[in-house]
């Protein structure tokens, strides 16, 4: 039986070089007795071991765990470490084997020595001990390490303070850099520090990060565990805060500015520029829309078409846009699919006379094919340029009841341009919460080839008009 013990300084390096001789030697892990003791004058107290036959390879992941994990505080570290080394020397594939218990064991300890630097890195306070006109100051901190992590975290502390002299007290291992030099002593008892002159400035500055409005206590303790906030000086004011929390963030939220953030000032700008601002005479309503110059579909079109007919109009007829007849005469429904709207609201029992007709589109929009202007569909950006006007006329007829002939005045309506089919005859919420009757537009009827489906849809185009019919009768 071969016993070691490892002093408390340069412990993950003696176990290196023990292990090595052992493995080299063929000893196995239960033919050793780790012990984490003072130094001792024996490294391995009784029998040595010196190496024999050629170098044993080991995975290089396994040599990054054990120069971490070596430094945990749990005493069976350094047996467990050999165990797994006696192992994984034969089956490397051992280092990749999630299921592994000893593996995952190991790689606990890692992560908890990991956790622990980075709690030393975060939480050592220091403080001045030496003359401040001393031609190198000297600082000094007591920390209280959960693991054995001062010697493989003190070159972060070297290379962040190299023009100082510093040491850091810990009840396991201290560390001390003087004059550029960096050594370890064995543990001390904490030390009487003075108070620092800068510590009240580190204080202020910490009660003024502190955002009450996302306290989350839990997890400020998780990453601040509270066995180090005796010895972090701004601690002593979390419970003051926590406690004041409520009445803070209370506070704060009523002091609040009202005013919309800056992106939402720029939301509410663009959708203003699509909402209509028209307060002119209902008589300038026409002119105004004959000059529109909204969008770029005024520079094709002959002209602009605005809606017609009574000022007040218990009903509100809306087509898609203005055909090549409508554009060249000015007038809305006065082509093909206006007069199929004619004779079938005439069939209905619908008085289009009495009615205010208009397009959600006012200019006309094609291609040109030698002679022939086709038709083209408005795109969503025409059709909400558009609204400024459709809204528009809208306030001033205020009708009880529109009609939304096709997908481009139901988009305009109601935000919505598809599904037409399955939509006609439903009625829909409108601009100024006035319903929308969604019906089939006469052009389409006009495009059916099929002369039973073209009934069948003209039909269905003759049932709509005769439902806003009978909705214009009750509601006179």
């Amino acid at each position: 039986m071969h016993r070691v013990s490892l002093p408390p300084i340069g412990a993950a390096k003696a176990w290196r070089e023990a292990a090595r001789g052992f493995l080299a030697a063929g000893v196995s892990p239960e033919q050793i007795l780790w012990g984490d003791h003072a130094a001792a004058p024996d490294l391995f107290g009784g029998e040595t071991v010196s190496p024999k036959g050629g170098q044993v390879s080991v995975p290089r992941s396994f040599v990054s765990m054990a120069e971490t994990a070596v430094w945990h505080s749990d005493p069976e570290r350094f047996a467990r470490l050999y165990a797994f080394l006696w192992r994984v020397k034969d089956a490397p594939h051992l280092m990749s084997d999630r299921g592994d218990a000893d593996l995952a064991v190991l790689r606990g300890m890692e992560k908890n020595v990991r956790r622990c630097q980075h709690k030393m890195k975060a939480f050592v306070r220091f403080r001045e001990i030496g003359a401040p006109d001393a031609p190198r100051r000297s600082f000094a901190a007591w920390f209280e390490p959960t693991h054995h992590t001062v010697e493989p975290t003190a070159d972060f502390f070297v290379r962040r303070f190299s023009d100082m002299d510093w040491r850091i007290l810990t009840p396991d291992v201290s560390a001390i850099f003087e004059n550029g030099k960096l050594t370890f002593q064995e543990g001390h008892e904490k030390p009487d520090l003075p108070e620092d002159a800068g510590e009240q400035l580190w204080i202020t500055y910490f009660q003024n990060i502190f955002n009450p409005a996302r306290l989350m206590v839990k997890a400020m303790q998780s990453e601040m565990p509270k066995k180090y906030w005796k010895n972090m000086p701004e601690a002593a004011f979390i419970p003051q805060m926590i406690a004041e929390a409520p009445a803070r963030a209370r506070a704060m939220a009523e002091a609040a500015p009202t005013l919309p953030p800056v992106r939402m000032d720029r939301v509410q700008a663009q959708l203003s520029a699509f909402s209509s601002a028209w307060d002119g005479p209902m008589e300038d309503l026409p002119t105004a829309i004959r000059a529109c110059t909204r969008c770029p579909l005024h520079c094709h079109a002959t002209q602009a078409v605005p809606g017609e007919g009574p000022n007040r109009a218990d009903l509100m007829v809306v087509g898609e846009q203005p055909g090549d007849q409508e554009d060249l005469a000015g007038r809305p429904f006065v082509g093909p699919a206006g007069q199929m709207f004619d004779r079938v609201a005439a069939e209905a029992g619908l008085d289009r006379e009495a009615a205010f007709v208009t397009n959600a589109v006012k200019h006309f929009k094609f291609t040109a094919r030698g002679k022939r202007r086709i038709h083209q569909r408005p795109e969503t950006p025409e059709i909400d340029q558009c609204r400024w006007w459709m809204n528009a006329e809208v306030a001033q007829v205020q009708p009880k009841l529109i009609l939304a002939m096709g997908a481009t005045a139901a988009q305009s309506l109601t935000g919505k341009g598809t599904g037409i089919l399955k939509r006609r005859g439903t009625i829909e919420t409108g601009p100024e919460g006035i319903p929308v009757l969604i019906t089939l537009h006469p052009s389409y009827l006009l495009r059916v080839p099929d002369p039973a489906l073209r009934e069948e849809a003209t039909a269905q185009f003759r049932s709509d008009l005769a439902m806003a019919a009978r909705m214009m009768a009750e509601a006179a």
